[in-house]
C-alpha cells in the first residue's frame, strides 16, 4: 500500500518542481531586463556579459566542488558544452544586446517569443520529434500573447534601417539560442551532468567572448558603482546559475519546447517591474496578452515529453 502512494506522489513532487522551476526562471529572467539597463553605457555590452558568464561559470566550479560533482567532461561532453557555450553564452547574449542598442526591449521580447516554435523546428530537425499540435498551438498562444502585451511599445517604435537591423539581430539570436538548446540536449545525451555541462558552457561562452572583446579592441573597463555592480551580481547568479540550472533541469524532465516557453512568460514580469520603477501603465490589450500567454503555459504543461 506504501507502494502505492509514494508511486502515486512522485509525479505531483515532480510536477510541483517543474511548476517551481517555470516560476523562479520567469521571474529571475523577467527582472534580467531591468537590471540590464544598468550594465549599458560606460562599459561595452560584450565586456559586461563576459565578466556576467565568467563570474558565473566561476560561482557553479565551486558549487560542483562543494558537491563533490566531477569537473572532468569526455570529448564528446566537451564538445556539447562548447556548442552551447558558442551559441547559446556567446551569439545569442551579442546578438540580444546589439538588439537593444537599436530597437526598443518590447520587439525584442515579442519577437523572442518565438524560441519555443523554433525550438519545436530544430527538435524536428535535429531529433526527428515529432510535436504534438497542442505544443504548437502553445506556442503560437505565447507569440500572440507577449504582441499584444507590447503593442503600444511596438506601434510607437520607428522602424528606420537601424530598428530592421535590430530586428534581424534578435532573430538570428533566436536562432542560436534555439541551436544551444540542440546541444545541451546532445550533451544530455551523452550523460553530462547539468551543473557541470553548464558550468563549463559559461566558461567556453566567457572566453570566446573575450577572444572577440581582444580582436575588435574592445576597451577593457569596469564601472566601479553600487547599480552596475549589483546588477552584474544578479545577472550572473540569479538570471545566469540558477536560471540556468533549473531551466536545463526542467529541460531534461519536460523536453525544451516547455522549458524555453519561459520566453513567453518573462516580458509580464518585465512590465511589472517596469510599472514600479518606470511608470509603465497597462491597457486591456495587455492584460488580454497575458491571459493569453498563461493559457500558452496551461497547454505545455498538458503536453507529455517528446
Amino acid at each position: 500500500m506504501s507502494g502505492e502512494t509514494s508511486a502515486e506522489a512522485a509525479p505531483t513532487r515532480g510536477r510541483w518542481a517543474d511548476l517551481i522551476a517555470i516560476i523562479v526562471c520567469t521571474l529571475a529572467w523577467g527582472t534580467t531586463w531591468y537590471a540590464i539597463t544598468h550594465q549599458l553605457g560606460v562599459v561595452d555590452p560584450v565586456i559586461s556579459i563576459t565578466y556576467r558568464f565568467a563570474l558565473a561559470a566561476a560561482v557553479l566550479f565551486a558549487w560542483c566542488t562543494l558537491r563533490g560533482e566531477t569537473l572532468k567532461l569526455s570529448g564528446a561532453q566537451h564538445l556539447a558544452a562548447l556548442g552551447v557555450g558558442f551559441f547559446t553564452f556567446s551569439l545569442n547574449y551579442a546578438f540580444v544586446y546589439w538588439a537593444e542598442e537599436r530597437v526598443s526591449s518590447a520587439v525584442v521580447a515579442v519577437l523572442f517569443a518565438a524560441l519555443a516554435f523554433v525550438n519545436l523546428v530544430g527538435f524536428r530537425i535535429a531529433f526527428g520529434q515529432r510535436a504534438p499540435m497542442l505544443a504548437w498551438a502553445a506556442a503560437a498562444l505565447g507569440v500572440a500573447g507577449v504582441a499584444l502585451l507590447s503593442w503600444e511599445e511596438i506601434a510607437a517604435a520607428q522602424m528606420s534601417a537601424r530598428a530592421w537591423a535590430g530586428i534581424g539581430l534578435t532573430l538570428a539570436g533566436v536562432v542560436a539560442s534555439a541551436v544551444g538548446n540542440i546541444y545541451a540536449r546532445r550533451g544530455e545525451m551523452v550523460g553530462v551532468g547539468v551543473a557541470a555541462s553548464t558550468g563549463w558552457a559559461m566558461a567556453y561562452g566567457a572566453g570566446l567572448l573575450a577572444i572577440f572583446a581582444l580582436i575588435t579592441g574592445k576597451a577593457w573597463a569596469f564601472e566601479f558603482t553600487w547599480p552596475y555592480v549589483l546588477s552584474l551580481a544578479h545577472l550572473a547568479i540569479i538570471g545566469s546559475v540558477i536560471a540556468f540550472l533549473l531551466y536545463y533541469g526542467l529541460a531534461r524532465r519536460r523536453g525544451y519546447a516547455l522549458a524555453s516557453y519561459i520566453s513567453a512568460l518573462t516580458p509580464p514580469v518585465a512590465m511589472t517591474i517596469s510599472t514600479l520603477f518606470e511608470g509603465k501603465t497597462w491597457g486591456l490589450l495587455a492584460l488580454g496578452g497575458v491571459a493569453l500567454v498563461l493559457l500558452g503555459q496551461v497547454l505545455l504543461m498538458r503536453v507529455r515529453k517528446a
